[in-house]
């Protein structure tokens, strides 16, 4: 880890989502169109050394990771104790 003298920080993430159709009639849909992220950090330590921390951050998150790139995911159903996935197709 780097050590730099951070003061206080903060992050703030908005994301602009959508959800239509309906559960009922089985049209259900939803999805993201943007997520936004503003960090505000104050230290003494060089600003380039700060951004680079930030930048760091960045690359190591999880969620950032699954927003950015598209990953399989593998859901499965038990249904009354018994192997359901197919219904799920």
């Amino acid at each position: 880890m780097k050590k730099l003298a951070i003061n206080e920080a903060r992050v703030h993430v908005e994301m602009d989502y959508y959800l239509s159709g309906s559960v009922l009639a089985g049209t259900v849909n939803s999805g993201v169109t943007e997520v936004r992220s503003q960090f505000e950090v104050s230290s003494d330590a060089p600003e380039e050394e700060i951004a680079n921390v930030i930048r760091l951050a960045k690359r190591g998150c999880f969620a950032e990771r699954l927003v950015e790139t598209a990953v399989p995911i593998k859901s499965t159903l038990k249904l009354n104790g018994k192997d359901a996935t197919s219904r799920l197709e």
